[in-house]
């Protein structure tokens, strides 16, 4: 980023490249809607370009990135733009054009069955606040550190503890019936 910042764009190529990835994973994860993911994306690098000339080194880059990503996240959720995604997340359930999850277990069943279980969790996961679902997308599926998520979500570190443990209480009630 501070090669970016110094006006080589040969390094924002390859710091989009690297990045782009992880963070329409991440924003899928937050808004369920592949196109708003891809959507939020462009505005979180559009940002990142905007912003080269004044980028300062204060954290790592991908908190920075995450803050980014987290928040515009968090507004499109605030915002109510989260209800025609139920409307077509209730279309795809009903034409049965669901996405499925790619394993490796050799038996239908079995298959089936963890795909249920992802399903639940994902839906779980869903009904959780939004502060508290990017907490646990941060931390379970970036596998980022409690600092990092603090500083994406510009709380203290006991703050992400708290977020996360009421979310994973919250979780484990939901999920009982699969223990």
């Amino acid at each position: 980023m501070l090669r970016v910042r110094d006006g080589d764009a040969l390094s924002f190529s390859l710091l989009l490249e690297k990045h782009r990835g992880p963070v329409i994973h991440f924003l899928y994860r937050m808004v369920q809607n592949q196109a708003v993911a891809e959507e939020l994306a462009q505005e979180v690098f559009l940002r990142v370009f905007r912003s080269r000339a004044t980028y300062e080194p204060t954290a790592k880059f991908t908190t920075w990135l995450f803050r980014i990503a987290t928040h515009l996240a968090l507004n499109w959720i605030r915002d109510g733009r989260n209800e025609k995604l139920q409307a077509s997340l209730d279309q795809e359930v009903a034409d049965g054009s669901v996405r499925q999850v790619a394993t490796r277990e050799p038996n239908i069943e079995q298959r089936l069955l963890r795909e249920v279980r992802l399903s639940e969790v994902r839906q779980a996961i869903q009904t959780l606040p939004a502060k508290q679902r990017a907490a646990v997308l941060m931390h379970k599926y970036r596998e980022m550190e409690y600092s990092q998520i603090a500083g994406v979500l510009k709380c203290s570190e006991s703050a992400v503890k708290s977020l996360l443990f009421r979310a994973y209480e919250a979780l484990r009630a939901r999920l009982a019936h699969m223990a």
